[in-house]
């Protein structure tokens, strides 16, 4: 969320910031707005100092013994006028709130322009995609023809977009969980916690995805409460300092979560159904860093390099790429996107997205810090998926698949699992092979 004045003090500098990115800011609507609000503010501070003037010559009056009816019924217009306009500045406030709440980001200049992921700027290249000496499957091949991955019985349960993995698969994706959250919480120093799944409107919109997003959030309630389900472990993680104001000796704080994840992916039918790519549920491990503003870049950059980590962990080919400007999520001043190679498709596909928000969501949830003259001032956030569950099983069993159908699995997994390949079948082969029996 913005500061109306910030705003309008960038002015035109806004307007194109914000048009790099599709947004056509109403900065005519947003000075009227301000303009009123200040305004109605001014009259009722205006108006009390009156109604305070005439309340003390009552009292006075009433001393003297003169009639002071006169003088009550001036009280009492000036507190109609006060409740008036006081009722009138609510009205213009809660309008530029709303408006303000529909605004995003202003985009950094470093972020390239365009409006889709063909218009992103590569950094960097880390590894090699395997090359076989035969046709790779898919996900959804290898793991069904493993029994590890069943989409049928799911949809049973749940309609599409929904997985079941069994026996293998289900360890599989719980030695994910386990690596991630031990390599941020040992080694980048994370704090894990674990977080509701429901939330709170409040709550979802401090974070941004209120109101932009509301057709793609699965909503519930019991009688008159309204809950969302999270659509990612950054909703509960960032609120928790919500209305808060943070030591800057504390700063920064990190944390992770693996939650849950539920998404409606509006408007994406026909868009990678198939498998574990994109998910009505999906699980993953969070990273949220709150900061100092001058921090947030470097911040940024430090937890871009934690996201690598698990990828460099599983041995994964990835590459790191600069979001173009109109191709930034709705919060974002910055995104860096990971993307895992998938032979299947023979193309680097999204796995972590990397955000600097800057204070803008510190502003929607009241989460400040003190600057250096003690004031409190918005904190900056920084958000990175490190790393989704699905996506990463998905590119786990397609690098590392093998010509009899097993698949070999990085050896940092093995201290999880107690085994390293899976055979075609789906069942997990012996870390050490078995000694023949001997002779009696």
């Amino acid at each position: 969320m913005h500061d109306a004045r910030a705003l309008i003090d960038l002015g035109d500098e806004a307007v194109r910031r914000l048009a790099r990115r599709g947004y056509a800011l109403d900065l005519a609507a947003l000075e009227s707005l301000q303009s009123r609000r200040n305004q109605s503010i001014r009259i009722a501070d205006e108006l009390r100092s009156e109604a305070k003037r005439v309340a003390a010559e009552v009292q006075q009056a009433a001393r003297a013994g003169a009639d002071v009816s006169g003088l009550k019924e001036t009280a009492r217009k000036l507190k109609e006028q006060i409740r008036e306009t006081e009722a009138e500045h609510e009205q213009v406030q809660q309008e530029l709130t709303q408006l303000l709440l529909t605004i995003p980001n202003l985009p950094s200049d470093d972020a390239p322009d365009g409006d889709s992921e063909e218009f992103a700027v590569e950094q960097r290249r880390v590894g090699t995609p395997p090359e076989f000496s035969f046709t790779p499957k898919d996900h959804v091949d290898l793991g069904e023809s493993m029994g590890i991955l069943d989409f049928g019985r799911a949809t049973k349960l749940s309609g599409p977009r929904f997985s079941v993995l069994r026996g293998v698969g289900a360890a599989l994706e719980r030695a994910l969980a386990g690596l991630f959250l031990d390599l941020h919480t040992r080694q980048h120093g994370y704090t894990e916690h674990s977080v509701p799944f429901l939330v709170t409107r409040s709550t979802m919109t401090g974070t941004g995805q209120l109101p932009k997003f509301e057709e793609d959030l699965f909503a519930t309630g019991v009688a008159e409460r309204e809950l969302f389900l999270i659509p990612t472990a950054e909703v509960p993680l960032t609120n928790l300092y919500a209305d808060e104001i943070i030591a800057p000796a504390e700063l920064p704080i990190a944390l992770t979560a693996h939650t849950p994840c539920f998404r409606s992916e509006a408007g994406s039918y026909g868009r990678d159904t198939r498998g574990l790519i994109r998910q009505h549920q999906f699980s993953k491990v969070e990273m949220v860093r709150i900061c100092a503003p001058q921090d947030a870049r470097a911040e940024m950059e430090r937890m871009t390099g934690h996201a690598e980590a698990c990828l460099r962990e599983l041995d994964l080919a990835y590459r790191v790429v600069t979001l173009a400007a109109g191709d930034t999520g709705f919060s974002s001043q910055l995104t860096y996107d990971i993307e895992v190679w998938l032979p299947s498709q023979s193309t680097y596909r999204e796995i972590s997205s990397v955000s600097d928000f800057g204070t803008f969501q510190g502003r929607r949830a009241g989460i400040r810090t003190r600057d250096e003259n003690g004031k409190p001032v918005p904190a900056a956030t920084v958000n990175g998926s490190g790393l989704p569950i699905g996506r990463t099983l998905a590119a786990v069993l397609e690098q590392h698949q093998q010509p009899d159908g097993s698949v070999l699995l990085p050896e940092s997994l093995v201290r999880y699992l107690g085994f390293r390949r899976i055979n075609p079948d789906g069942t997990p082969a012996p870390e050490r092979p078995e000694q023949p029996e001997q002779p009696k």
